[in-house]
């Protein structure tokens, strides 16, 4: 979070509400759609295999794309929509940025990095060798001003779980604050994009469950009498923003459809799996088999027995891969439930939490290589947990910081490096931004 990041920063939170927004109609192209693909010639993770339609589910890939003059850009945000029309039943699967696949062409890197290599259609291919099923439509968001279709629903309510509290001196040209508090509140345009926005020691993940919950109360906003009547327009106006290869008539098909989806409930998930770093770059290495099977699971599926064996075929492939070098950062592997979904506030205790009690992310401001790494290291051998580990997109900040809540400021107090420990955020997260005061 610095000066030169300050666009890019902004415009991904432009697109992650677009996405929130947009989801919410991409399945009426799944819904008119009549004809899928009979089978899509692609790679499993490792292995050369067919990967074909076995059912009548429809999935529509959705990317949220940082473009700048010049650049391609990035796939930041990548989530999967499926929707089974016989059903009428709805499941979102998140797949985090960091995820670690091989990209057709260019051997293993972050699965955001497909678009970058070859736009969407590569970002397709990656995505389905992940999940061993076929994408049959695809939306990119990139696009501005999103926050104006929040305040045409007139806003949105929903329970923040939790104090989100940040300052950044380094972001949005003079500094960025974050000010929410926890309990049911109605958020405009402006605090909408702080909540989801808002990032501490659970990093990506806790944003993407901040995303998920969001995404579910405009699904709720959505279907309320007072905005049916006026969603061909704002259907409209969502998909003049969009890139897609769906019609306009498609996605107005769904229109009167949505109430069914929200009355059976929306299932929102993320590929399970675990954060690992190797130097300075930090990795999510997804669990394959978990994968598949939450991906069955959630639209009330089984895997057939030869399912699970291509499934445990592709993962010894894949965890064969592993370079050498790579830190896993827990023994125990995240499911596809992720934290940041609470409906209900839970309440703050003052008593300073154990270290193993406590996510921290690093993030390399200073310019030095495997400083974060070292820190990390630091930090575990202390008993904190590193949820992950990253190279920021500057080496301009001068001290190194640690901001926690205030309860836990004392925790961190001793470390064999020079920081200033700052309050801020919630009770069982940290974040430490390295300087180049930093010395090894």
């Amino acid at each position: 979070m610095r000066q030169k990041r300050t666009k890019r920063s902004f415009k991904r939170v432009k697109w992650m509400l677009g996405i929130v927004l947009t989801f919410l109609v991409v399945w009426a192209g799944v819904m008119a759609a009549n004809q899928y693909r009979g089978s899509i010639s692609a790679s499993l993770m490792g292995g050369e295999s067919p990967v074909e339609k076995k059912d009548d589910i429809a999935r529509v890939l959705i990317l949220g794309v940082d473009r700048r003059e010049g650049d391609t850009g990035r796939s930041d945000t990548m989530m999967v929509a499926a929707l089974d029309k016989d059903k009428k039943s709805a499941a979102l699967l998140s797949v985090p940025r960091d995820t670690r696949v091989d990209i057709e062409g260019n051997g293993f890197e972050k699965i955001n990095h497909a678009y970058a290599y070859g736009g969407h259609k590569l970002s397709q291919k990656s995505v389905e060798k992940l999940l061993g099923n076929p994408i049959d439509h695809y939306i990119i968001i990139d696009t501005k001003a999103f926050s104006r279709i929040i305040d045409a629903l007139d806003g949105i309510d929903i329970n923040v779980e939790k104090r989100m509290y940040y300052e950044d001196p380094w972001d949005d040209n003079g500094g960025l604050v974050i000010d929410l508090y926890p309990g049911q509140q109605h958020l405009n345009g402006d605090k909408a994009i702080q909540y989801v926005r808002y990032r501490d020691g659970e990093g990506d993940i806790g944003r993407i469950g901040r995303q998920q919950k969001f995404m579910k109360a405009v699904l709720e906003k959505v279907v309320s009498p007072s905005v049916l009547p006026r969603l061909p327009k704002l259907v409209e106006e969502i998909r003049s923003a969009v890139q897609t290869d769906m019609s306009l008539g498609e996605l107005l098909d769904f229109a009167g459809m949505m109430k069914d989806v929200h009355d059976k409930g929306l299932t929102a998930q993320m590929v399970p799996g675990q954060p690992a770093y190797i130097k300075d770059v930090s990795y999510w290495i997804p669990d394959i088999t978990d994968l598949r099977s939450l991906m069955a699971e959630q639209l009330g599926l089984t895997l057939t027995a030869e399912e699970q064996e291509q499934a445990q075929a592709a993962e010894d492939t894949y965890m064969k891969n592993l370079p050498a070098g790579i830190k896993l950062l827990s023994d125990k592997k995240t499911s596809g439930n992720i934290r940041g979904t609470e409906e209900k506030a839970a309440p703050e205790s003052k008593e300073p939490m154990k270290p193993q009690e406590i996510s921290v992310m690093v993030i390399n401001d200073s310019g030095i290589n495997g400083a974060a790494a070292e820190v990390a290291s630091i930090l575990q051998r202390k008993g904190f947990i590193i949820s992950g580990v990253e190279t920021g997109k500057t080496s301009t900040r001068t001290q190194t910081t640690i901001t926690t809540s205030t309860r836990n400021t004392d925790v961190f107090y001793g470390m064999p490096f020079a920081c200033v420990i700052m309050d801020g955020g919630s009770s069982n997260q940290a974040v430490v931004h390295i300087g180049r005061d930093y010395k090894k």
